[in-house]
């Protein structure tokens, strides 16, 4: 075997391990207790808050509340593939093809000016999910841009020519 080949199967990915890590496993907790949070809001508290808007808050609502459900549903769907990875129930090769099915960038809220006419929690339901969102987002960059291969040769001789180019004159 050359000794490229044996550098390259010895190169630890940092994005295979990230699933296992404490903030994974934080984002993951994070996450699903805000699909139940938000399921029981809606469900109890919401459903009393929605009747009493005026009618085109109320229509607002209907229309953020299903985006805010179809955004967690995502982000949960997505948490759940990366989950399947750290049980060893699947790679991250097959957990990168599945999650072509998860739409990251599905339901972006409304204006916010008309957001901020709903009621406080869901409002605040919604700005929770878009940080999750844009933390998962970042995370999902991370774990499925494939490593750059690595320099071949020694990587201080384009600075040394820097160097050398910089003191002839």
């Amino acid at each position: 075997m050359s000794d490229v080949a044996q550098g390259e199967s010895a190169l630890v990915v940092l994005s295979e391990r990230l699933t296992s890590s404490a903030a994974f496993t934080a984002l993951f907790r994070e996450g699903m207790d805000l699909v139940e949070e938000t399921a029981a809001y809606l469900d109890g508290a919401g459903r009393a808050e929605a009747k009493l808007l005026d009618r085109a808050v109320s229509l607002t609502y209907a229309t953020e509340s299903m985006r805010l459900t179809t955004r967690l549903m995502q982000l949960a769907s997505w948490l759940l593939l990366h989950r399947a990875v750290k049980e060893g129930e699947m790679t991250l090769i097959q957990a990168n093809r599945e999650k072509t099915k998860v739409k990251l960038s599905a339901a972006d809220p409304g204006a916010p000016d008309v957001l901020e006419r709903l009621p406080e929690q869901l409002q605040s339901l919604i700005a929770r999910s878009m940080s999750l969102q844009s933390r998962i987002r970042r995370l999902d960059s991370t774990m499925h841009t494939p490593p750059e291969p690595p320099a071949l040769g020694n990587p201080l001789v384009p600075q040394l020519n820097m160097l050398k180019a910089a003191f002839e004159n």
